[in-house]
């Protein structure tokens, strides 16, 4: 009996995305269990090599960049059955349309929350020893320092971590914080008390995370109803010099009212996002002292990367066998999703 034909699969992202996650081997390990449409990846559906592939294309492995599967996209896509998206969110290019028609969904979320837990463990870790700090003024003294005159306030030894919802990469921050000597609270309106407990944390209200917490880690999705969020009466209900991390979306902050906070210097912040993305040149928060702003780097980079591809190549073999996704996107959820 001859063997069954290898499905037929494109691939739907920006150059620059697949520059960086299809490397030649992760390209052999896809055309190893699919009949895979040649690069260069599909960027624009309306094209005429485009809508050849589609014509065909059983499966579509998307990247960051991939246009909308509009219901005129999906038209031209009469045998697609099933995405699997090798970044995390896939609110870009996931429609109605695609959930009307059925189509299977997988993203590689789970695999990028992963570096941005570990980037944010590693700044709570460092804000609790006033790490930035220390190194900025050991480098302008350039003299002994007296360690016992550090303040008592300095150190990780039962601080308070309050985490700002129960997503992927918040799930993978509490579980890594647990061999530390933390206090871990948790607000997120999905969760019960059995599930925030099971996890090792305690539930608590909005206010009262922002109010118990040193250290304050924001992984709510960008949602209309998230939109500024973090507002002028949660920042001013933080303690004095707690931190603030933001590793989510930087619209979910009121950034006017967290300038304020920390340019008066009430409150320091660790902020991987901003709104826009790169705040004009003579912003305030460049220049504040209290603030670390990094480029959005928290979440896979360079050979993290790889993590990402080697999910996607294991989703689109589970789904070439037969069997359904390790991390599918479920759509009751999908509105609630980053």
């Amino acid at each position: 009996m001859p063997p069954s034909p290898r499905p037929r699969a494109a691939l739907a992202m920006s150059s620059r995305a697949a520059e960086a996650i299809l490397e030649p081997s992760v390209l052999e390990a896809l055309a190893e269990v699919v009949a895979l449409e040649p690069p260069p990846v599909l960027d624009d559906f309306t094209t005429g090599r485009a809508r050849s592939a589609l014509a065909g294309a059983e499966l579509l492995v998307t990247g960051w960049g991939c246009p909308p599967l509009t219901s005129e996209v999906l038209a031209h896509a009469p045998r697609l059955r099933a995405v699997v998206h090798t970044a995390g969110s896939v609110r870009e290019h996931i429609t109605d349309a695609c959930w009307e028609r059925g189509v299977a969904v997988s993203s590689a979320a789970a695999a990028n929350a992963l570096p941005v837990a570990e980037y944010t463990v590693a700044m709570i870790l460092l804000t609790g020893k006033r790490v930035l700090e220390s190194a900025r003024d050991f480098r302008a003294a350039r003299t002994e320092v007296d360690w016992a005159r550090t303040p008592r306030g300095t150190g990780n030894y039962r601080r308070t971590v309050g985490i700002l919802s129960a997503s992927f990469t918040g799930r993978r921050v509490i579980e890594l914080l647990r061999p530390h000597d933390l206090r871990v609270l948790l607000h997120d309106p999905y969760v019960t008390a059995d599930d925030a407990a099971g996890l090792g944390a305690e539930p608590v209200s909005l206010s009262e995370l922002f109010a118990r917490s040193d250290t304050v880690s924001v992984h709510t999705p960008l949602l209309p109803a998230t939109r500024g969020l973090v507002g002028r009466e949660l920042l001013g209900a933080m303690r004095p010099d707690a931190v603030l991390i933001n590793t989510a979306r930087g619209a979910i902050v009121d950034q006017d009212a967290l300038t304020e906070a920390v340019t008066d210097g009430r409150i320091r912040a660790v902020l991987d996002v901003t709104d826009p993305d790169v705040l004009p040149p003579d912003h305030p928060l460049w220049s504040a002292e209290n603030v670390l702003l990094t480029p959005h780097v928290a979440g896979s980079q360079g050979n993290e990367w790889r993590r990402l591809a080697d999910t996607a190549v294991a989703e689109v073999r589970r789904w070439a066998a037969g069997g359904g996704f390790a991390h599918p996107v479920d759509h009751d959820r999908w509105a609630y999703l980053a």
